[in-house]
């Protein structure tokens, strides 16, 4: 068996809610999981099964209650949960990278821009980054014209776009993708979809969440169903997506 990337272990996430009388939400109750070097698994489940908090603690955006979550790098494991502030924004930097539905970026940044950055981030020389950068672009069929406009002006499909390129440009040891086409036409999301798999043929571990079953079919080497928190089951994809066909 290929050596897990990622192993999620007994993860437990609960959020406070202040302004609603202070009472507790569990999000995440008990998750373990693991994605290898090439495998693609996907995350299915009702909205808020935990799919997103859990991207979301493996990012450490959130950080877990208890339980663990381990990186493989080759000089060993890396626990995530409990790495200084520091190591881990240079892990996201390099090794890790999370693609949501929305980009983020600095004021007048436009597209070559924030791509080449986050080329630079992974090791690439300034005009090596700048080549891979337009060569992402160029893939996910983004129009030249817009490279250097600021990215707040473009439509929700076009930062989609900006926002795969920069994620998957000198791919990372480990993607996670939160429903990262929701916002593009049929012709761009097929190649937003091609270009996740490719990252998969040459040994990248993604984990993802999509509500796109057709789009899973595709993709996934596996797929986990969550529900209330937890995971409930586990297989391939029309075993597992067989199952919530059958009960919507």
């Amino acid at each position: 068996m290929t050596a897990p990337v990622l192993e999620v272990r007994d993860l437990c996430k609960t959020f406070t809610l202040h302004t609603i009388d202070g009472r507790t939400v569990a999000s995440l109750r008990g998750v373990s999981l693991s994605v290898a070097a090439g495998e693609h698994v996907a995350i299915a489940g009702p909205n808020g099964a935990g799919k997103s908090s859990l991207l979301r603690c493996v990012h450490r955006t959130y950080r877990p209650d208890s339980g663990s979550i381990a990186l493989h790098l080759a000089t060993g494991p890396v626990s995530l949960t409990s790495l200084p502030d520091r190591a881990m924004a240079r892990l996201r930097g390099r090794e890790i990278c999370y693609v949501s539905q929305f980009l983020e970026t600095p004021p007048r940044a436009g597209a070559l821009e924030v791509v080449a950055d986050a080329a630079r981030r992974r090791g690439l020389a300034a005009d090596a980054a700048a080549d891979a950068a337009a060569a992402a672009l160029r893939r996910l069929g983004l129009d030249e014209a817009l490279w250097d406009v600021d990215c707040g002006v473009l439509s929700g499909g076009e930062r989609q776009r900006v926002n795969l390129a920069a994620g998957t440009v000198r791919p990372p040891r480990l993607l996670l993708l939160d429903e990262p086409v929701s916002a593009l036409d049929p012709a761009n999301r097929e190649l937003a979809l091609s270009l996740v798999s490719s990252l998969t043929s040459s040994g990248v571990a993604v984990l993802a969440v999509f509500h796109d079953l057709a789009a899973i079919r595709q993709l996934a080497t596996r797929v986990i169903r969550m529900e209330d928190g937890r995971v409930v089951a586990s297989g391939t994809a029309d075993e597992i997506l067989g199952e919530l066909e059958a009960v919507s």
